[in-house]
């Protein structure tokens, strides 16, 4: 049997359940589960749309850095944001607590599971549509995860099966 890893970091874009998935995969293994956007949300007293409407994209990108930096906990499933891989420090900060697992969805699929984006706390430029945040973050994320699982047409048991399968679990 293989050894199980000490936390397990979800990463993928905005819609591909990170935060469903990790629940559930947390319950199955028996870790905990960490969400950051509630440790943000938590920390600064405020949702992230408006962290975002107030204080803009960039000091939102360095909030979420620091909060994933400064995260110290073992036996959990990780979900950060979408945007955790736009700092190179969180970068290696997810790779160093943990195995990184990409869910990896495809553009037309994250279209189709969006519909709030005005509200929903996502890092979005001016200007910026989901298709051109998709083409600038698949690249970061394949780059950043230790394991890749296409999540494409999957209910939610079997995408937390296919990532127990990826990490030999």
């Amino acid at each position: 049997m293989s050894r199980q890893p000490d936390n397990i970091i979800l990463i993928g874009m905005p819609g591909s359940g990170k935060s469903s998935v990790g629940v559930v995969l947390a319950k199955a293994l028996g870790y905990h589960f960490l969400d950051v956007d509630l440790v943000i949300q938590q920390r600064e007293g405020a949702l992230l749309q408006q962290i975002l409407d107030v204080r803009g994209v960039d000091a939102f990108l360095d909030l979420e850095r620091d909060v994933i930096c400064s995260l110290d906990c073992h036996h959990t499933v990780i979900a950060p944001g979408g945007s955790c891989i736009c700092r190179e420090e969180a970068i290696g900060a997810m790779r160093a607590l943990g195995t990184v697992v990409y869910l990896r969805l495809s553009l037309e699929e994250v279209e189709s599971r969006i519909h709030n984006l005005a509200t929903r706390g996502v890092a979005l430029r001016p200007g910026q549509t989901i298709a051109t945040l998709y083409q600038e973050r698949a690249p970061r994320y394949e780059r950043c995860a230790h394991i890749s699982v296409p999540v494409d047409g999957q209910t939610l048991g079997e995408t937390v099966l296919a990532v127990r399968e990826a990490l030999g679990l």
